[in-house]
């Protein structure tokens, strides 16, 4: 699986969406928080891969 860049778009309740920064999915990604580093809020730029989710600086 390739690394991706994902924007934190919208939380409700213990989801998140994440959207597709390199264009190619039209749809969000709905995630549990639980998998996403502690502190992501609206507006967090996300890093996965290897299974995992980073904060981008």
């Amino acid at each position: 699986m390739e690394p991706k860049n994902y924007l934190v778009v919208k939380i409700e309740g213990e989801y998140a969406y994440l959207r597709d920064e390199n264009g190619e999915c039209d749809e969000d990604l709905f995630i549990a928080l639980a998998l996403l580093p502690a502190g992501v809020n609206v507006g967090t730029r996300l890093h996965y891969e290897m299974f995992e989710y980073t904060v981008e600086d």
